[in-house]
């Protein structure tokens, strides 16, 4: 049989599979009116349960101008969605007794030993300082970032850059910390994080389609990104970051992942089910514990902060390396429960947990130039038909 042959076969049955996927009345409406106000060109949208795909949609474009449909498995980038997976990672080898997050970065980083804070003090950073975006690390930016090719190449960026204020004494989203933490799972594992959790997450978890550097025929299924101008409310494509996605380029735990609705939606499930899926378990309950409560205390995180956001940051912890719901509130957030958890990826991907429902929240869209990705108008329209239809 010819390789094209075969590749129509398995294109054909994974049409079929996903048509037989069940959808919950209104989403895809919802989807096609955001469509419609050029909001986005598409959307992937995805509810599961614990035990099920409750919902899988594909609405509108992968692509305007090819005419491309946006399918289930269309290929986006995640970005910061990647960060609650450099969270279970390292959480997987403290199950293992490899390592503790109250641990010193220093015990397996040796340089962080020597780094200062501002007022001159030992920095004595903490794994869980920085997954929880407390430690005042600074950034990797530069000419010399972007010719980084591995972890450990980031790392010398972030120990000879100025830390950015005292440990503990704020919460700022800091892209280093999760990168550390991503680089601290390679030293102990002796593997490549891209490896590591490919081996110990995506495989077992079936899920597929999700990686930090895409195929050629993966690429075929790219989502193109695009920016609305304020001017005309047009779409204009917006290239892909540079930053990631290639061989050249670090496997960085903060934003490095590809995915599709249905991958993601498959380790949402295992969350859901307090660490484990199809018996297989990937954390413990004290795992899991640490992953879903606020280990932030009454520091203001998050999002939606300031005027603009109501200045809601007392809403939200942060658990390892996840965004925490301590307490509803109007517009996202109104329709999810105390403790719902999860992130978003700065081109309005989203995913969020709600233990108390049941239910975990996936949407995949690639719009950049969002205000707010996690307060976006798509955002709010998916998780309002997605709840309204769980109602009745």
């Amino acid at each position: 049989m010819s390789p094209a042959r075969i590749s129509a076969l398995v294109l054909a049955a994974s049409v079929t599979t996903f048509a037989a996927a069940p959808t919950l009345p209104g989403i895809g409406a919802a989807m096609q009116e955001m469509v419609a106000k050029n909001e986005v060109a598409g959307a992937v949208t995805v509810v599961v349960s614990k035990d099920r795909v409750l919902h899988l949609e594909a609405t509108g474009s992968a692509d305007l101008a090819a005419k491309r449909p946006m399918t289930p498995d269309t290929l986006f980038w995640i970005a910061s969605m990647t960060k609650p997976v450099t969270g279970v990672a390292v959480l997987m080898l403290q199950d293992e007794g490899k390592l503790k997050v109250s641990d010193p970065v220093a015990k397996y980083l040796p340089g962080f030993a020597d780094l200062k804070t501002p007022s001159g003090k030992p920095a004595n950073l903490t794994i869980t300082q920085i997954l929880t975006h407390t430690s005042g690390l600074g950034e990797a930016s530069g000419p010399a970032a972007q010719e980084a090719k591995t972890l450990a190449d980031l790392e010398k960026i972030w120990l000879a850059t100025p830390m950015q204020y005292e440990p503990g004494e704020k919460w700022k989203y800091t892209q280093s910390g999760i990168n550390a933490a991503a680089r601290i799972v390679e030293v102990i594992s002796g593997k490549t994080f891209d490896v590591f959790v490919q081996q110990r997450i995506f495989d077992p978890l079936g899920m597929k389609d999700t990686t930090f550097y895409p195929t050629d025929a993966q690429r075929a299924r790219l989502v193109t990104a695009y920016a609305k101008n304020a001017t005309t409310g047009a779409l204009e494509v917006v290239p892909p970051r540079q930053d990631f996605g290639t061989r050249d380029r670090p496997p960085q735990g903060n934003g490095g992942l590809y995915s599709t609705g249905p991958d993601y939606a498959r380790f949402a499930r295992m969350l859901l089910n307090g660490g484990t899926l199809d018996g297989h378990r990937y954390l413990s309950a004290a795992a899991m514990k640490l992953l879903t409560t606020p280990q932030t205390g009454d520091l203001p995180t998050g999002f939606f902060q300031g005027d603009a956001n109501a200045n809601r940051g007392a809403n939200y912890g942060w658990g390892i390396a996840t965004c925490i719901l301590k307490t509803p509130h109007d517009g996202v957030a109104s329709m999810l429960s105390p403790g719902t958890y999860g992130h978003g990826g700065a081109w309005g991907t989203q995913a969020w947990i709600d233990p108390v429902k049941g239910v975990a929240y996936i949407l995949m869209i690639q719009r950049s130039g969002l205000p707010n990705s996690d307060g976006s108008d798509v955002r709010l329209a998916f998780q309002q038909a997605a709840a309204r239809a769980l109602a009745n």
